[in-house]
C-alpha cells in the first residue's frame, strides 16, 4: 500500500503507530453487554467477549503493522496517588471478576501478538505518551481513544479517534472539542479540575473560564507571571478569582502534575517500531477453549492471527460468538 502523502508539503507521511487506550473498551464492555457470557470456570467474560470484538473490529479494518495495547495497572498504586491521596478516590474498586477479565485481555492481545504494555507505577495514557515520544523519529501516532486527556499528546500528523463514534481528529480539531489547543489541555485541567480523576481545580475557575484564561495567557506559567492583568479581564468575578489564583498556586502547580501526561515511562522489552510480532496459536486455543468463544469469533481470531487454528476440528461448542460492528447485535 502506498504511504500516505501530506497534502501541505507533497511529502510523505511516516508510518501510523497504532496506540490503544484498552481500559476505555474493556469498562464499556463490563457496563454494556449482558452478564451471560461466562469462562470455563463459570466466571463471567462479557467483557473480554467485548473487548475482543473491538479487538477485532480495529485489525481487520487496518490492518496495522505497528500497535500496541495500554492497560491500566496503576489505578491505585501509581506514582500520582503518591503526590495526591486522594486521586481518583471517587471511584469503586474494580471487581474480582472484572480483575479477572483484565488478565485475559492482556493474554488475548499477546496471543496475536500485539504488543502489551503495562506499568504498576504508570497509567496506559503515560505509557501511550512514551510510547509515542520515543517513536516521533519514525512515526505518526494513531491514537485510539475517546479520553480527553489524550488530546495533549497530540503534534502535526498526529490523530486521535473515538473508535465507538468513528470520530477521529488532529491537533487542529482540539480546539474545536475542547475550547483550548492540545497543548494547554493540561493546563487547562489543572485550572478547571478534571471530575472523573478526582482532581479539583481551583475553586471557582470552570472550563469556560480557564478556557478565556488561557485564550488571553497562553499557558499556566505566564498566567501567574502576569497575575495582576486577571482583575481586569472580561469574566464575572475576575477579581475574585485573581485572589483564589493566588491563593492556590501551589495547588495548581499540583494539578498540573496530575494532569500532565508523562514521556518517560518505562517501556522494557517492546520491540523497536512496536512492530506486531507473530502470533501464538497454543495459547490462542487455549484462551478460545476456557473463554468459550463460539466458532465464528474463533475463526476470526485466528485469521485476524494469520495463523492456522490447530483445534479447528474440535472446536465446536456452544455459539458464544459477538457479530461484528457491521453485522446486527
Amino acid at each position: 500500500m502506498d504511504r500516505p502523502v501530506s497534502a501541505v508539503n507533497a511529502v510523505p507521511l511516516p508510518p501510523p503507530l497504532y496506540l490503544v487506550d484498552a481500559s476505555i473498551y474493556v469498562f464499556r464492555a463490563w457496563h454494556s453487554l449482558p452478564d451471560e457470557f461466562q469462562d470455563s470456570q463459570g466466571w463471567p467474560t462479557n467483557a473480554v467477549h467485548g473487548f475482543a470484538r473491538f479487538l477485532l473490529d480495529l485489525l481487520e479494518r487496518e490492518r496495522p503493522r505497528h500497535i500496541a495495547i495500554a492497560f491500566d495497572e496503576a489505578l491505585d498504586s501509581g506514582f500520582r496517588h503518591r503526590l495526591y491521596a486522594a486521586y481518583k478516590a471517587n471511584r469503586d474498586p474494580a471487581p474480582e471478576a472484572l480483575k479477572r477479565q483484565f488478565v485475559h485481555c492482556k493474554a488475548l492481545c499477546a496471543a496475536l501478538g500485539l504488543v502489551v504494555l503495562a506499568h504498576h507505577d504508570y497509567e496506559a495514557d503515560d505509557l501511550i505518551g512514551s510510547a509515542l515520544h520515543q517513536h516521533r523519529h519514525s512515526h505518526r501516532g494513531l491514537i485510539i481513544s475517546a479520553d480527553k486527556d489524550l488530546s495533549q499528546l497530540l503534534l502535526d500528523h498526529d490523530e486521535q479517534w473515538d473508535y465507538a463514534r468513528n470520530q477521529r481528529w488532529d491537533v487542529a480539531g482540539v480546539k474545536a472539542r475542547h475550547g483550548v489547543h492540545a497543548h494547554q489541555v493540561a493546563d487547562y485541567l489543572a485550572l478547571c479540575g478534571d471530575a472523573v480523576d478526582n482532581i479539583p481545580g481551583i475553586s471557582g475557575v470552570g472550563a469556560k473560564s480557564a478556557a478565556v484564561l488561557l485564550a488571553h495567557f497562553g499557558s499556566m506559567d505566564a498566567l501567574y507571571e502576569r497575575l495582576d492583568e486577571v482583575p481586569f479581564l472580561r469574566l464575572r468575578g475576575a477579581a475574585q478569582m485573581a485572589v483564589r489564583l493566588r491563593e492556590q498556586r501551589e495547588h495548581a502547580q499540583l494539578w498540573r502534575q496530575l494532569t500532565t501526561i508523562a514521556l518517560d515511562a518505562p517501556l522494557e522489552g517492546c520491540q523497536p517500531g512496536l512492530l506486531r510480532q507473530a502470533a501464538d496459536p497454543e495459547l490462542l486455543g487455549g484462551l478460545c477453549q476456557a473463554l468459550r468463544f463460539g466458532p465464528l469469533t474463533r475463526r476470526r481470531l485466528f485469521s485476524a492471527a494469520g495463523v492456522n487454528d490447530p483445534g479447528s476440528a474440535t472446536a465446536a461448542g456452544p455459539d458464544h460468538s459477538l457479530p461484528s460492528s457491521s453485522e446486527p447485535a
